[in-house]
């Protein structure tokens, strides 16, 4: 069967879906299209919502109305973590096989595991799980943590990985090659594209599991326009980021290396002129 699947860092569910400002409107543009895309599986990161019912309600009422076919589960921060920072969510189809749903703790250190980072959903044929690692931080303040989480979710992968093929997506905020983001000599000791997160990131691929978009596209490292970029995030502190396609490939489709031939279709979609994350999609047979 072929399978269609779409992970998407959306900083902030709340900001997109019930925003009044030229960004949530933009953000909302790439909402429509996902509703339309007959994705079997969306997954979302740094949803940020927190335990205030009524935002929180507000928000599923307008994902109802654009995801009708689809089952939704989400996770939040929870203490000692900060009130609506991270979050993550699944929306799957209702005419899949209902899945087993869980939210690891991995063994990271706190509060890392308290954030809302990780769901896992297993199917009968395989797990698909999605992540939102944790930034090293401003001065890289967190890149020890940082990098006993690359470790634990490595792990946690890999007892996956024992059991059935894995579908691994999600904001991983590493850059892993100098091909994955616009300007590696100047970002050479900037979060995301430190050694070693960089090498991290190998060990997590040499592991057992392939890069989708590199095993499609091999080593291209840059399309003619910022709307084929390889990218995955542009910085919104730049307004021409997107349009000088000066972008970084921190969010992943990975998949066991069992596999991988599998792959029919992995690339970034067009988001238009949002900035920040845009959509990745991933398609293939198992």
């Amino acid at each position: 069967m072929t399978y269609k699947f779409i992970s998407w860092n959306i900083d902030s569910l709340n900001a997109a879906l019930t925003g009044t400002s030229d960004r949530a409107a933009l953000s909302m543009a790439v909402v429509d299209q996902l509703a339309t895309s007959e994705a079997d599986v969306i997954a979302i990161q740094e949803t940020k919502l927190n335990g205030d019912l009524k935002k929180t309600n507000k928000v599923f009422d307008v994902l109802a109305s654009h995801f009708p076919e689809y089952e939704i589960v989400h996770r939040i921060s929870t203490p000692p973590a900060r009130k609506g920072y991270s979050g993550t969510m699944f929306l799957y189809k209702k005419s899949l096989p209902e899945p087993i749903i869980t939210m690891p703790e991995i063994g990271a250190p706190e509060p890392m595991d308290s954030e809302g980072r990780i769901i896992t959903l297993e199917f009968p044929e395989f797990f698909i799980t999605t992540v939102y690692t944790p930034n090293a931080g401003d001065g890289l303040n967190r890149l020890d943590l940082r990098g006993q989480w690359d470790d634990q979710y490595r792990a946690y992968l890999q007892m996956l990985d024992l059991q059935k093929p894995v579908l691994a997506c999600g904001d991983f905020n590493a850059a892993y090659t100098e091909i994955d983001l616009a300007n590696p000599k100047g970002n050479r000791n900037s979060a995301g594209f430190t050694d070693q997160e960089r090498e991290k990131f190998g060990l997590l691929l040499d592991a057992g599991f392939t890069d989708s978009f590199r095993k499609i596209h091999g080593n291209v490292e840059s399309y003619y326009a910022p709307e084929r970029s390889i990218y995955t995030w542009f910085a919104q502190r730049s307004r021409t980021a997107k349009i000088n396609n000066s972008g970084w490939r921190i969010d992943y489709w990975l998949v066991s290396d069992r596999i991988a031939e599998q792959i029919t279709r992995a690339e970034p979609l067009d988001s238009g002129a949002r900035q920040d994350h845009v959509p990745i999609v991933l398609e293939i047979n198992i």
